[in-house]
């Protein structure tokens, strides 16, 4: 491992295009996104997030992914502050190689993991070759 592959990276803000009612900078959610034969696997980094402050939506072949922050300790005063508390928001553009009927999420740990199976017509196949 080179020391290139350790660094540290540093979290974007999103300049947000509509207003927000909540007063917390928004993120954009670091991405890693696999691939098999069956499906593209989207693993998104949203610490502080929980389960149901997901929000996961498909509109016109786009993947919104948001992640709402819950803020504890709303009546004290921070004194020392080095790690940025916000929302996330993130978008995808899908192709129609992806089922989106069949898409599904996990959330555990601050980790989002969106499976988006790919259609029938663009799984590999092996065709048999027959004799006589």
């Amino acid at each position: 491992m080179s020391e290139k592959d350790l660094q540290a990276r540093e979290k974007v803000e999103v300049a947000g295009q509509a207003e927000s009612t909540r007063n917390l900078p928004l993120y954009v959610p670091s991405v890693d996104i696999y691939e098999s034969a069956d499906a593209l696997t989207l693993v998104a980094d949203m610490p502080g997030v929980a389960a149901e402050n997901i929000s996961i939506d498909i509109k016109d072949n786009q993947l919104s992914l948001r992640g709402n922050v819950t803020l504890e300790g709303e009546n004290e005063q921070v004194i020392l502050q080095e790690y940025g508390v916000g929302d996330f928001y993130r978008q995808f553009t899908l192709g129609k190689a992806i089922d989106q009927s069949k898409i599904e999420a996990t959330m555990k740990d601050g980790v989002l993991v969106v499976t988006l199976p790919k259609a029938e017509a663009v799984k590999p196949r092996k065709i048999t070759v027959k004799t006589g």
